[in-house]
């Protein structure tokens, strides 16, 4: 274990989820992309709850799930993350620190409300989501815990939140701070559409070391590569100086580090319900196997396990004891 206050910390969007199940039909009324991400203002945001079924709300946020999952699987996890002093600002604090992730940001007193992602989960499970980032996009390097970066073993930075300029200058920043503590960096790329947004300063970031871990799926590490072909983007981010984590749905993940190339299979489930969360998750297991020296097959076995029970209910947080599943599953790390 790390010697460091805390294992990983997150800087990302403070976001309440407001989840419902919805067909493709709605999808296309309501001009959503399926499987992805797109922002929305808060008229959008209104007028796109109006329309939703029945909902359920509850705290989340990409880099705030994976310091869920940090804590729940028994780590010390921190976040840095902007809230507005209301009711669903309140409520996502008290989450984390039920949890007992330390959450050092003070609300802001005035401004845009505090930042909601409506999530709309069709049959097969995909979820789609509408984005409106409410206080969150005014995160700037003033709302840093500087010495709560230097005192991190891992700083996980959310690509999501890469859209906000000031955001941006928080995120190098506290890469800065980080690596000069002797911490590491990860990013998650999040999205290809974000990708397709960022590509540039996302492959900067990797190409001059800014960053040390980068965590994506298929479509975004591809879409960074600009290639249909899953190989070939494999083989440009094994090119670099990372340690490259992509995840592959039901295929598992494979790691690259150094010319090492490592395929960990997806660990089993019962029943499919809703893929919120999983990447988010996967990322809390593999970050809390490495922060605890665990091989790098060990991570991604910690990962899938984490990713299979949040895609087996709805939301995005775990909802059974990953303690007890890991400890279940014999992995000795």
């Amino acid at each position: 274990m790390s010697a460091k206050r805390h294992d990983v910390l997150g800087i990302g969007n403070a976001l309440v989820d407001i989840l419902a199940r919805a067909d493709e039909a709605f999808l296309g009324q309501h001009h959503i992309a399926k499987g992805a991400m797109q922002l929305v203002d808060e008229a959008g945001a209104d007028a796109l709850y109006a329309a939703m079924g029945p909902t359920t709300t509850v705290s989340g946020g990409s880099a705030s799930n994976t310091i869920a999952g940090v804590a729940a699987l028994g780590g010390r996890g921190a976040l840095i993350a902007r809230v507005r002093k209301d009711d669903l600002g309140a409520a996502f604090a008290h989450d984390l620190h039920a949890m007992g992730v330390a959450f050092p940001t003070a609300p802001a007193g005035e401004g845009p409300g505090t930042g909601r992602c409506f999530v709309l989960v069709t049959p097969d499970g995909e979820r789609s989501m509408s984005t409106y980032l409410g206080a969150g996009q005014d995160l700037s390097p003033a709302d840093l815990d500087e010495d709560m970066i230097a005192a991190s073993d891992i700083i996980y930075l959310e690509g999501y939140l890469w859209d906000p300029p000031q955001a941006k200058v928080a995120f190098l920043r506290a890469a800065e701070v980080a690596h000069a503590s002797g911490g590491r960096v990860a990013i998650t790329l999040s999205d290809a559409f974000c990708v397709d947004r960022y590509r540039d300063e996302f492959n900067n970031l990797i190409d001059s070391k800014v960053v040390d871990i980068v965590f994506a799926n298929t479509h975004e590490v591809t879409s960074l590569y600009q290639t249909a072909d899953f190989e070939t983007a494999l083989g440009e981010l094994a090119q670099r100086d990372v340690l490259g984590v992509v995840t592959r749905s039901e295929k598992g993940c494979v790691i690259l580090n150094g010319g090492q190339r490592i395929a960990v299979p997806a660990a089993p489930i019962g029943t499919l319900v809703d893929t919120t969360g999983a990447g988010d998750l996967f990322a809390a297991g593999f970050l809390f196997g490495l922060a605890r020296n665990a091989p790098l097959e060990i991570c991604g076995q910690i990962g899938a396990i984490a990713a299979a029970e949040v895609i087996q209910h709805m939301g995005a947080r775990p909802v059974a004891d990953l303690k007890q599943l890991i400890a279940q599953s014999g992995l000795k790390f």
